[in-house]
């Protein structure tokens, strides 16, 4: 169990999305380590936060995603407001939204305006996505291609640790190599931009995609959390209204070298 930091973070808000707690490539113990560094006046839960698509096709729920739903439901209980917008792999909770369960609500989208007066549309993105809005054993089909490059993905990442190489994705390398997978982004991200500019308001934050970015299109600012299976990213929102996207592995990668010192200095003290 992952133990709190002395002095933690304090913003105004934190969006995280594309968990998949429930599939063997959530990185659990990151995203824990994070939530245990962090004060939030809001956590937005922006979609694919519990992975129904792979615990219906593979069971898998070990005691590290147990511990972050109590992480989370901790925040929700001491002050901070929880907001989860489901995703296309927990879309079963769509049938609850407008209910409050354990002090999270549960809505389709959300507005939040931020210390700045910009007012941000908060949504998951997969109604925007053609393949899972029109071919769904395509999209299934997808994932479990994507699944296998995370598995192979695990053996390439050991082999870099016993080398002493940091963290490196092959997904989400192929992603960004891959000239439809380009193409497919830089169309997404526009459509996401395109209806920020219709609801009237002035950027638009969304997951889905699993590729964390923060910029501006056609005068909208356009931001996407990324994930906790390939790049450990989240977007916070500062006390000043300033926004940032924050890479947590190598942060959680220091972490763990400062407790294994620890361990090593107090065997030898002993």
């Amino acid at each position: 169990c992952m133990v709190k930091n002395t002095a933690p973070i304090k913003v105004r808000s934190v969006w995280i999305s594309d968990v998949h707690l429930g599939f063997r490539g959530c990185q659990a113990d990151a995203l824990l380590h994070f939530l245990h560094s962090v004060e939030t006046d809001y956590l937005f839960l922006v979609g694919d936060i519990v992975d129904f698509w792979s615990i219906k096709k593979n069971p898998y729920w070990p005691q590290e995603h147990t511990n972050v739903i109590r992480s989370i439901l901790g925040k929700a209980k001491h002050g901070t407001k929880v907001i989860y917008i489901p995703g296309n792999h927990d879309e079963a909770l769509r049938d609850c939204v407008s209910h409050v369960f354990g002090n999270i609500e549960i809505h389709q989208d959300y507005v939040h305006t931020s210390a700045e007066g910009k007012k941000l549309l908060i949504m998951h993105g997969d109604e925007f996505d053609v393949i899972v809005k029109n071919s769904r054993w395509l999209a299934k089909l997808g994932n479990v291609a994507y699944d296998t490059l995370l598995d192979l993905n695990h053996y390439i990442n050991s082999l870099r640790k016993f080398f002493g190489f940091s963290y490196w994705s092959l997904a989400a390398y192929l992603k960004l190599k891959v000239k439809n997978a380009v193409s497919y982004i830089s169309s997404f991200e526009d459509a996401l931009a395109h209806l920020a500019h219709e609801r009237g308001v002035d950027g638009v934050v969304c997951g889905h995609i699993h590729h964390a970015e923060l910029r501006e299109i056609n005068s909208i600012l356009y931001c996407n959390d990324g994930d906790w299976v390939e790049s450990c990213s989240t977007l916070l929102e500062h006390t000043d209204g300033s926004l940032e996207l924050v890479f947590w592995s190598e942060r959680f990668e220091q972490y763990k070298n400062h407790i294994q010192e620890e361990l090593l200095a107090s065997k030898k003290a002993a």
